[in-house]
């Protein structure tokens, strides 16, 4: 963050985002310079209030807005293909000026603070076409259920940076860590015991070459950075743990060579699935014996050992204890980020500890130019060492996943290692690999499931490391584990399923236990606006999908709940401003799932045409009212009525919240009719 000091920024768009990249920057010690094409923008006097000293351009962006400036941040909103700015951003890039969003800084904010406060949290981060928000509440819930201090921020709102700061505000100043240190400590006289009659007098080694034992065997273990042991994986020691008092026989020496060389070969990122692999990751940096050395007593180092002080006049020359660990009261423990494409697009440096793609359908090809661009943006959420949670049904976002990497030998006679990225799959099918969630259905239920190896021995399969050359082991046998029926979620829709499958797969995967987490599983209520229940009217639910402003989400919605009500069917409304998309993949499954089409809106022609080979009627209306009434009048009980319109709403609407509060109104109205109460 010092990086910002005394340096000119340019933040162009004056959004949400915006606002936090000026508030930041400033904080931090920035000249603030911000343009934004509005002449009046919606956060203005925002910027006023909390950065007076930032220039504000409104209108065209003239190149002089470069002028002295180290830095621009756009705002994810702004396509870097906009004619508006793409000269600027090309003239930045000839002047070498960095340019960087709001994901960039929020991730050195993170290395920052980790330097110089050790702070430390887990990064869960989520994207997708469809189902980001929904599953970040979740994720959200799930490991708050498990006693952890989250943070949720993105695109989701509010903003990471504004997030964090707020954080910092609260959180108290850390203590000075430097006292102390370096101190001489004299042992109290009145304190000494004769050596020859004390307990640890009997065990102190009495040899030289016992001596340098003991020095070769005080070692201390350490966990791997970024690995939380389960509960049940957890092995205490304790001071009356056995601890071997002799000098290590020429086996144990070999083994701690085998031990020391895998742990040079280890790379950051890959998760420790073995035994073996976590005991090298725990004692490569302690043990460190020269080959040549090893187990043979030196005599110069030996004559190098001091004698031992008097007791009488010793002063003890003692190393500053490491320091506490910090304590923070404000600060997340873990952050939880839902990210757009637009927030991906260019970013570099965002290492989360777990991330996700939950889909990829087509949208907001406007702004990346084409699906493949798209789905690159999407791709960065993983970085390069996040555990990879994938959609196993989605080949696009199966393909993210990187093929393993070959680590050349380190040493003479060591063989080169494959490493493999450390991957947990989810889907609405049986898990086939251990680790990966599912879903099952046995006797008529349909349960949500974890994969376990039968033979618990087995190890998991995830982050393997194998020798160049060696053939992947054979897959395990399964044990499925029931987690909880789909019928317990009060969020309805297969697709929402696939959403909890999702949250518990990101969850697991940074150390958080199962079985609070499937209680706090059960209490999710659903966000507004996603497939969210409205009303019972006269034996037909109603649901509120105004939020799915696009294809892919529609046919999510109507895949998941079509599912959950056969034989029932879905009479759904469709329509508003397509924004180019191919209305074609709606077609199956309305012809698996519905009784009747209501088309409203700019695009209403367009869905028709891409709807004929469907054998669904359909009818055009000028008002969400009357296509809401028109549904109700050809559903039969049981089924359900559906606004999941595939399109955006401001053809009719103000915006996806606005339609959905005509549609809502309506519905109670129908149940005013009824003389039933919704």
């Amino acid at each position: 963050m010092k990086d910002l000091q005394g340096i000119t920024v340019l933040v162009l768009g004056l959004g949400d985002s915006g606002l936090a990249m000026a508030r930041w920057c400033a904080r931090f010690g920035a000249d603030v310079r911000v343009w934004d094409s509005r002449e009046a923008p919606p956060q203005a006097e925002a910027l006023r209030q909390h950065v007076p000293q930032a220039q504000l351009l409104t209108g065209e962006l003239p190149m002089s807005a470069l002028d002295g400036v180290r830095r621009v941040l756009k705002s994810p909103g702004l396509s870097p293909r906009d004619e508006r700015l793409a000269p600027v951003l090309d003239e930045a890039a000839e002047r070498g000026v960095l340019v960087q969003g709001e994901l960039e800084l929020f991730a050195r904010a993170l290395a920052d603070l980790k330097a110089e406060r050790r702070y430390t949290p887990r990064v869960v981060a989520i994207t997708g076409t469809n189902g980001k928000t929904t599953t970040t509440s979740m994720t959200a819930l799930l490991i708050e259920r498990t006693g952890r201090r989250v943070g949720v921020a993105g695109n989701i709102g509010p903003t990471l940076l504004q997030t964090l700061a707020d954080a910092l505000d609260l959180e108290p100043a850390p203590a000075d860590e430097t006292a102390g240190e370096g101190l001489e400590v004299a042992p109290p006289e009145a304190a000494a015991t004769p050596a020859d009659t004390t307990p640890e007098a009997d065990q102190a080694p009495s040899t030289p070459a016992a001596l340098a034992a003991e020095q070769r065997g005080a070692a201390v273990s350490s966990v791997p950075v970024g690995v939380d042991p389960l509960p049940e994986e957890s092995a205490a020691v304790t001071p009356e743990s056995d601890a071997p008092d002799e000098t290590p026989s020429p086996e144990e020496l070999a083994d701690l060579r085998t031990l020391d060389g895998a742990a040079e070969d280890a790379q950051p990122g890959a998760d420790i699935d073995t035994e073996a692999d976590a005991l090298a990751e725990a004692t490569a940096g302690p043990v460190g014996v020269a080959d040549e050395t090893a187990g043979v007593a030196d005599d110069e180092a030996l004559a190098a050992v001091p004698p031992l002080a008097d007791d009488d006049s010793a002063v003890l020359q003692l190393a500053p204890p490491p320091p506490a660990e910090p304590v923070f009261e404000h600060l997340p423990e873990v952050w939880v980020l839902e990210l757009s494409s637009f927030q991906l697009d260019s970013a570099l440096g965002f290492e989360p500890s777990a991330a996700t793609v939950l889909n990829v359908t087509e949208d907001h090809l406007d702004w990346h130019g084409d699906l493949a661009s798209y789905a690159a943006a999407k791709a960065r959420i993983f970085g390069k060492q996040a555990v990879m949670v994938v959609n196993r049904e989605d080949p696009m976002v199966e393909a993210m996943i990187p093929p393993p990497e070959v680590i050349k030998s380190t040493g003479r006679g060591k063989p080169a290692r494959v490493i493999e990225r450390a991957v947990v799959r989810f889907g609405l099918d049986a898990p086939r690999r251990p680790g990966d969630f599912g879903l099952v259905t046995e006797n008529g239920m349909a349960w949500l499931v974890r994969a376990r190896e039968a033979d618990e021995t087995v190890a998991s399969g995830r982050g393997r490391r194998r020798a160049a050359g060696d053939e992947p082991q054979e897959e395990e046998e399964l044990q499925l584990q029931r987690l909880m029926p789909a019928d317990a979620l009060r969020v309805r829709g297969r697709h929402n399923a696939a959403n909890a499958l999702a949250a518990l797969a990101l969850a697991t995967a940074i150390g958080c236990p199962l079985a609070p987490m499937l209680h706090g599983l059960r209490e999710y209520a659903g966000e507004p606006h996603r497939v969210e229940f409205v009303a019972t009217v006269n034996g037909v639910d109603f649901f509120d999908d105004s939020k799915g402003t696009n294809v892919g989400a529609t046919v999510a919605a109507l895949n998941g709940l079509g599912l959950d009500r056969a034989p029932a069917r879905l009479l759904v409304i469709l329509g508003g401003d397509g924004k180019g998309q191919d209305f074609a993949p709606l077609a199956a499954p309305l012809a698996r799932h519905a009784r009747f089409v209501a088309l409203i809106g700019r695009d209403a022609a367009r869905i028709e045409t891409a709807l004929e080979g469907s054998g669904v009627p359909a009818a055009h209306f000028e008002t969400l009212q009357a296509a809401t009434r028109a549904c109700a009048e050809r559903a039969h009980t049981g089924d359900a009525v559906l606004l999941s319109p595939a399109c955006a709403s401001l053809d009719m609407f103000r915006n996806y919240a606005h339609r959905a509060e005509v549609f809502v109104a309506e519905v109670q109205a129908l149940a005013g009719d009824q003389g039933e109460v919704a």
